[in-house]
Parts: C-alpha cells; structure tokens; sequence
C-alpha cells in the first residue's frame, strides 16, 4: 500500500519560469505554511520531474511538480459500523446527509455512535487510509448536508473558503411564527447567555453574525412559517438563537420555546407547546451546500432532501393548520 496520497501535480508554465518553488507553491497551489511544513519534511512531499528538492530553488517552464501527502488515519477514533446516507464522494471529499440526533465527533461522554465512527469503520473496511476531518458541524438535532475532507490540503482550502464567505451554506426550518418582513436578514451579536452558559443570546457585547432570511411558506394566518435561510456567520445555534430573537422560535426547540414571560398570551403559548410535541428535535435541516473544488476547480453543489420527520410536520401543519400559503 502506497504511503502516499495521489499526488497534486502542476506544470509550470512560460509565465513562472524562473520563479522561486516555494513562490510557486505558496501562489499558485496556494499551500499553507503549516503544510508547506510538513511536506518538506516528508521524503516524497515535494518532488521536481522526478526528484526531491529543496524550496529555494528555481524552477523551469514545463517542469513538472508534484506534491504528496502521506495517508493519514484517525487512530483515536473507534471504527463501529453505523448506516450514514453519502450524497457525494471523490478521492479528495466526502459529502453525506446527517441523520438528526448524531453527533459530529466524538466528544467527552460520547465516544461512539457519532458520525466519525461510522466513516472511519466506513473507510477501513474498504482498506483505505483517510483521517476524519469535517470541515463544518452541525448540531446534534440539525440533519443535512456535511463535507468531509480526505486530506489537510482540501480541508485548508475549503476552510479558507468558509472564512472568505464563499461557501454558501442553506438551511430550511419550520419556525412558529411568522417574521413581519418575509424577507430580511437578522443582524445580531451573539455570545454566551451569562445565566444559562449552554445558551446563546443576542447581546450588544456579543460576536458579530448576520442571517438572511425568506419565507416560503406560512399556515394558519402565520401561526406557523416554513423558512429558508443562509448564514453569513457561523455562530453556536446562530439560526435558532437568531429566529427567537425576532419572535419565530423553530418548533421542536425545547432549548429555544416560547415561554409565557416573552409576552405572547397564554393561548398562543399553549398552541405552540402543543406543536412542539409534533417533532423529537428542533426542526432545522441543512438542504444545501456549495463550494469550489480545490482539485477540479469546479463549484460544486450538494443538496439533501428534507428527511421523513419534518416532511410529516409539514403534513400535520397542513391538516391542523389550515390555510396554507406557499410563497414562491
């Protein structure tokens, strides 16, 4: 078995001739410092036409530069073989579509039964050499769209996307509710709710985030809203944190509910206490993620569809919740 992942290979063109490989590196195939590091330690990290060199020297037009990564494995993490649903997956990226009520990772008190288990036994059993790196999470209730990256280079780069803005990341929920403006965005600080530090709230000391927002659908005189979303940061619970702060806490939330101090009267609380019985979970569904891809240089786009559970609480709103209207 090879020590190595496939490598990533470049042709140096007319117009780099002469140039410095470490410029080359840094420029063209925009290689982290951090990696950059690595691979000058690894005996075939950075190879030129066929030979181990040093940074610092300059390279040809149509020289050939190959840069490999060593294969890496999760050791600390238990394979166990878990069913998870893959929308996509290249030697370079894995997407799947979380269930809802799986962990991302194991943490302190779950060891297993997280996603990660399930795709390192995944890996292993097909004899391959990947270590486990999400280049997002999602909370343990939020079902939908996850990437995973297969080597530090794609996870630097997709990462990097995330900070620049570029990734788009959209999310449906279903909100008791109806914000005023059915389309806005919400522009809130967040930080930690100094009573309650497992809580969010917005607060004016709080980091910086922004959502935007557009309703699709609402029953019942706006009882009730299905929601898409798109995060412009990536806060803890900033959806759910968010959509409460403007009145439309999403059903299912027992972190997130409505409570008869928010000055909403005690009928209205009662009706959405009611509902939120209908769903074991907050009811927010990641359905959509795009990126470039770092090797093919494509955006990619990878959808998930709306899971069984909220496609039932659709369909009880739509019974109990009468008139429905769809807005787009």
């Amino acid at each position: 078995m090879s020590l190595y992942y496939s490598p990533l290979v470049y042709t140096i063109p007319e117009q780099e001739d002469g140039w410095l490989l470490k410029t080359v590196l840094q420029r063209r195939l925009q290689i982290s410092r951090k990696l950059l590091s690595r691979l000058k330690l690894t005996e075939q990290g950075i190879m030129l036409n066929g030979e181990r060199v040093y940074i610092s020297v300059k390279v040809s037009a149509g020289d050939r530069l190959e840069v490999r990564m060593e294969q890496e494995e999760s050791d600390d993490i238990l394979p166990e073989e878990l069913p998870f649903n893959i929308l996509y997956e290249d030697e370079h990226l894995l997407i799947v579509n979380k269930d809802s009520g799986i962990i991302v990772h194991p943490t302190h008190g779950h060891y297993t039964g997280t996603l990660a288990n399930g795709v390192v036994h995944y890996w292993k059993a097909k004899a391959e050499r990947f270590r486990f790196r999400p280049i997002h999470r999602l909370d343990q209730e939020t079902s939908g769209v996850l990437a995973i990256a297969k080597n530090p280079y794609v996870h630097q780069h997709v990462s990097e996307q995330m900070i620049a803005g570029t990734v788009d990341k959209k999310y449906m929920a279903i909100v008791h509710g109806c914000p005023a403006e059915l389309q806005g965005a919400v522009d809130g600080p967040i930080d930690r709710d100094p009573e309650e530090p497992h809580r969010r709230i917005v607060t004016p000391d709080g980091y910086a985030a922004r959502t935007l927002y557009n309703v699709v659908t609402t029953w019942g005189n706006g009882s009730a809203s299905v929601v898409n979303l798109k995060l412009e940061s990536g806060r803890t619970h900033q959806i759910r944190v968010h959509m409460t702060s403007i009145g439309c806490p999403l059903i299912g939330d027992r972190m997130y509910k409505t409570l008869p101090s928010d000055g909403i009267d005690s009928e209205t609380v009662t009706m959405r206490n009611e509902r939120d019985g209908w769903i074991d979970r907050q009811a927010l569904h990641a359905y959509e993620l795009s990126f470039d891809h770092p090797i093919l240089k494509q955006r990619m786009t990878f959808q998930a569809p709306l899971p069984p559970d909220l496609e039932a609480l659709e369909k009880r709103l739509d019974a109990e919740a009468q008139p429905r209207e769809d807005r787009i």
